[in-house]
């Protein structure tokens, strides 16, 4: 028996041990998702937070997840994510929470900061999809089996969707030839 797979049956027992160890474990990951997806820490901490709370309720009705434990949190932190973006206008999509150094050069600091507005105005031109395989591959770090579980999906069509985001990516970020002459 894996290890998640003893956690989840002592957490369905609501072992107080287990059920911290599971937020401790993934609440970290589930934050940085939704910070990239949302732009504010405390909308972040409030996904966090109604993601665990939705999990013990599953738990409580006798649901949740019977492995892919990961997985699980974050689809209901996207569904929390999706709910939230249908009530509202679309943000901006932060990579990661602006750090600005005293010490850096100025103008090295603006052109970041317009580098990273470019990226993130590519990345949200993606379908949900698509920017949902890019943020979990490429900066959350999982593998594309991991990322085919969470979109419940076969692993080719992940590597599909993968290359169609990149494709996309591509042609935003990178200059043509003709555009770069100009």
């Amino acid at each position: 028996m894996n290890p998640e797979t003893s956690l989840l049956e002592q957490a369905r027992c609501f072992d107080l041990t287990a059920l911290g160890e599971i937020y401790d474990c993934y609440s970290p990951g589930v934050f940085r998702y939704a910070i990239r997806l949302l732009g504010q820490t405390d909308l972040a901490e409030e996904c966090v937070a109604e993601t665990f709370s939705r999990f013990l309720k599953a738990l409580h009705n006798g649901g949740g997840p019977k492995d892919y434990l990961q997985a699980y949190l974050y689809q209901v932190a996207h569904h929390w994510i999706t709910d939230y973006y249908r009530r509202q206008p679309l943000p901006t999509l932060p990579l990661d929470e602006e750090i600005v150094d005293e010490k850096d050069n100025p103008s090295k600091t603006a052109a970041e900061n317009i580098e990273r507005e470019r990226v993130r105005a590519a990345l949200l031109s993606l379908t949900p999809e698509q920017r949902q395989v890019v943020i979990l591959k490429y900066l959350e770090g999982w593998e594309n089996e991991a990322v085919a579980v969470h979109l419940e999906k076969p692993v080719g069509s992940i590597k599909a969707l993968q290359h169609r985001a990149l494709e996309a990516l591509r042609r935003i970020l990178l200059p043509t030839r003709e555009e770069s002459y100009e």
